[in-house]
């Protein structure tokens, strides 16, 4: 690893990690290489330091003394008061536990990755990197429509109805997917592919969490409007527009 030029942070990371040896190594190893880094030993002290230094990810540990890291996802999707941005903020958690359930459990909270200690910093600044290319800017499309479901790539906004419809980054780009593909299903591999740019092991069950996240924001509470995600039982998932 190389250290960057500092005089231009790649991005502004938050780091939070109860234990003060792997919380200082981690934020003096991502200085090195060009990020700007902050970091936090509590819950508490991670959501006052997103409202406060509006980081543009949070690298998170699950076990922390007075909430879990999922709780701390929560908070920044679902709170006001977490800071302009919070609810769709990037997140990669760090957790001991590598069993399928607790990534599902860890993924469908709110968060955009999962690295199971121990790691590699090359993989986890890889893994960093990955997140902030898919979720860090504008794809490049316009304004995706179907019936009255919209969805602003610039602006990060989704609106069923009027209505505004909050998502995580990996959320959003799920949806825009899904979007860009109205009328054609795709199958799991290929959301696997295109939304995480890999696999986690080959497990599509992460797929299948994620989408049933998703049309549950976007098809519930939709005032009697048609039911857009639909499931094509052995080959993927549809986004289909309403027959006008």
């Amino acid at each position: 690893m190389a250290p960057t030029d500092a005089a231009v942070p790649e991005a502004s990371l938050l780091v939070v990690d109860d234990e003060p040896n792997i919380r200082e190594l981690l934020s003096a190893s991502l200085r090195f290489v060009g990020f700007k880094v902050v970091s936090a030993a509590t819950g508490a002290d991670a959501l006052a330091a997103v409202a406060k230094e509006r980081p543009d990810l949070v690298v998170l540990d699950v076990m922390l003394p007075d909430m879990t890291g999922f709780a701390v996802v929560r908070r920044l999707r679902e709170e006001p008061g977490a800071g302009p941005g919070a609810d769709h903020l990037p997140v990669l958690f760090l957790t001991a536990k590598d069993g399928v359930d607790d990534k599902i459990s860890g993924l469908t909270a709110g968060g955009d990755d999962y690295v199971t200690k121990p790691f590699s910093l090359e993989e986890l600044i890889a893994r960093i990197r990955a997140i902030l290319r898919r979720t860090g800017g504008p794809s490049g499309e316009g304004r995706l429509v179907a019936g009255d479901l919209e969805l602003d790539p610039v602006g990060h906004q989704v609106l069923r109805a009027g209505r505004p419809v909050s998502l995580s980054p990996t959320e959003f780009k799920l949806l825009a997917y899904l979007m860009t593909n109205a009328d054609r299903v795709v199958s799991k591999p290929q959301i696997l592919d295109h939304v995480w740019a890999y696999d986690f092991g080959g497990d599509l069950s992460i797929v299948e969490s994620y989408i049933s996240y998703v049309r549950r924001k976007v098809d519930s509470g939709a005032d009697g409007a048609p039911k857009l995600i639909h499931t094509v039982r052995g080959i993927g998932y549809v986004l289909r527009r309403p027959q006008s």
